[in-house]
């Protein structure tokens, strides 16, 4: 893969990772205001079940945000579009779906 294609393919997914997070954040203070707030009409302990599994969602959104740096790194050192284990080729139309693959559809698919 050409390196502006790849640049262009992080760069996107690392905007669109980011106003993810951005925005649970956002929601997440919403949530905390909401369940503070006096009253009997609402249900203050919805918000904070919902903290868990958005807590979850938060987690592997970073995940996926170094995961992408980590690619970045790997096209600045010019290793983007090999396998981090076998040092085989990824392949074009795997990293137009997923511009942060470290690993091929095989060696995804047997990864622990």
């Amino acid at each position: 893969m050409e390196s502006a294609r790849a640049r262009e393919l992080l760069s996107v997914e690392r905007l669109r990772v980011e106003r993810l997070l951005a925005q649970m954040e956002a929601e997440r203070g919403e949530d905390r205001a909401a369940a503070d707030a006096q009253g009997d009409m609402f249900d203050s302990a919805e918000p904070l079940t919902r903290e868990g599994t958005d807590d979850s969602i938060r987690s592997a959104l970073q995940e996926r945000l170094a995961a992408v740096e980590r690619a970045e790194q790997r096209l600045d050192t010019g290793g983007y579009g090999i396998s981090v284990r076998s040092g085989e080729p990824i392949p074009d139309d795997r990293l137009e779906v997923d511009p942060a693959a470290e690993l091929t559809v095989d060696e995804a698919r047997q990864a622990p």
